[in-house]
């Protein structure tokens, strides 16, 4: 579940990257604008990664290398 967070987090990322540097919404390119049912699917599990990330802040580190 972690390393499948992290990746919705890093799409999350570069997709916010690419729109400051480039005005280029990738999500949205590729799955029929931001108003799409597929992108906001999408935006809508980047979202609750990133919520689900905030528990690896405060995780004991002797517990994830498990």
């Amino acid at each position: 579940m972690d390393r499948l967070a992290l990746i919705l987090v890093i799409v999350g990322a570069l997709n916010w990257g690419l729109i400051a540097l480039f005005q280029f919404d990738l999500v949205a390119s590729l799955f029929g604008g931001q108003s799409a049912f597929l992108s906001r699917i999408v935006y809508g599990l980047v979202g609750l990664a990133g919520l689900y990330c905030i528990s690896l802040l405060f995780r004991d580190r002797n517990e994830t290398e498990k």
